[in-house]
């Protein structure tokens, strides 16, 4: 697995839903893992991807589109 985003959950939970809806099965990890699980939103989490689908990961959410200039 890679790390593909960090940030707070309430970012890393949607990434996952989109993830997921191009047949990326990613994980979410929170950073201090000893923290409670307090439902707090802003809490720093990591987005894992499989090596194989970093790539594709990568040019769906960080490659600048053509068709959007």
């Amino acid at each position: 697995m890679k790390l593909f985003y960090s940030g707070p959950v309430v970012n890393t939970e949607m990434l996952l839903s989109m993830l997921e809806k191009h047949g990326i099965a990613a994980t979410q990890e929170f950073e201090d893992p000893s923290l409670p699980d307090d439902g707090d939103l802003n809490r720093p989490a990591r987005v894992l991807v499989p090596d194989a689908d970093y790539d594709h990961a990568h040019r769906l959410f960080y490659t600048e589109r053509e068709d959007e200039l």
